[in-house]
């Protein structure tokens, strides 16, 4: 006789062995692989659900970026030419200072050319009227000098001697009058010469004055049309900041849905793994009640004389008989 049989021998023989019945809700065991299944499609359809929010998340944020670059260059834009549009600002304001004291030049200058004017049309008018058949003055100096070489050398009778001193006297009166025209005559030319002059740099303030006015104008329309154009683009730089923040609260709530679907997987999963758990549990459970019945079978047959086999002897081992 073997030990493993020396051991059984020596189990209470008048004792009465009773296998355990196991007891498992049927109804219960029966639902679990549908629940399971059904858990496992909603876990696999809440996945992807997942991963089809964080796809569109990711692409959002992708599109933020590219909203924040191309909002950042129009910026950058923007400064470039409102900086341009500063300098020709600048140049506009330089310029119209210069119209402004061009001006103030002209008026000054056109200030003299008009009392200059009054002072030439005075001269002018004071003088006599000039006789195109009238003798020269050189003519009367000889007359008067013939005149009084005369009187002075011959013997004159008395009323030659009336006659060529009331001579002279018309001869010196007009000399003394052609010779105060001559001097008007030369006020007159030098009152022009200044009169030229002044209407010369009037007239050469008035250029400057355009010259300077059409380059400030020049400049003012550089400068607005920058500032159109800065202005078109920051039109452009707002409705990117616009899409940026748009994409921006679009992918929050794209990644507000993932990680709650991601919370959501977690709890299926964990529901599926009870299940298998249980179902686990139950099969474990079964198998026990199965090899202790087995067992109590073998035990009852050993009572009875039958012979055991090795593999009988085994199975009591494993069941905890022996």
């Amino acid at each position: 006789m073997t030990d493993l049989e020396e051991q059984i021998q020596q189990t209470d023989g008048s004792e009465e062995v009773v296998a355990e019945t196991v007891e498992t809700p049927v109804e219960e065991v029966q639902q679990d692989p549908a629940n399971l299944a059904e858990l496992e499609k909603k876990r696999s359809a809440i996945n992807a659900d997942a991963e089809e929010h964080k796809r569109l998340r990711d692409d959002l944020n992708k599109q933020t970026k590219e909203w924040v670059a191309k909002r950042d260059a129009l910026n950058a834009q923007v400064r470039e030419l409102v900086e341009e549009a500063g300098k020709h600002r600048e140049e506009r304001d330089s310029l119209n200072q210069k119209v402004r004291e061009s001006k103030a030049l002209r008026d000054e200058a056109n200030q003299k050319v008009s009392k200059l004017t009054e002072e030439f049309h005075a001269i002018k008018k004071e003088m006599p009227a000039h006789d195109k058949d009238a003798p020269s003055i050189k003519q009367l100096m000889k007359e008067f000098s013939d005149l009084e070489n005369k009187q002075q050398t011959e013997t004159l009778k008395k009323k030659e001697e009336e006659a060529i001193v009331k001579r002279l006297r018309e001869l010196d009166q007009k000399i003394t009058e052609i010779k105060k025209t001559q001097d008007q005559s030369g006020d007159l030319h030098e009152k022009y010469s200044e009169l030229k002059e002044a209407k010369s740099e009037a007239e050469k303030c008035h250029k400057l004055v355009s010259e300077y006015a059409e380059k400030a104008q020049e400049e003012h329309d550089k400068m607005i049309a920058l500032y159109e154009q800065a202005d078109t683009l920051r039109k452009q730089a707002d409705e990117a900041q616009a899409k940026f923040i748009e994409c921006k609260k679009a992918a929050d709530e794209e990644h507000k849905k993932h990680i709650e679907q991601i919370k959501t997987f977690h709890e299926t999963d964990g529901a599926v793994a009870a299940i298998k758990n249980k179902q686990k549990s139950v099969r474990k459970k079964k198998t026990d009640a199965e090899s202790k019945k087995a067992a109590d079978d073998i035990f009852a047959r050993f009572k009875n004389g039958e012979k055991l086999s090795t593999e009988d002897l085994m199975a009591l081992q494993k069941s905890g008989y022996l």
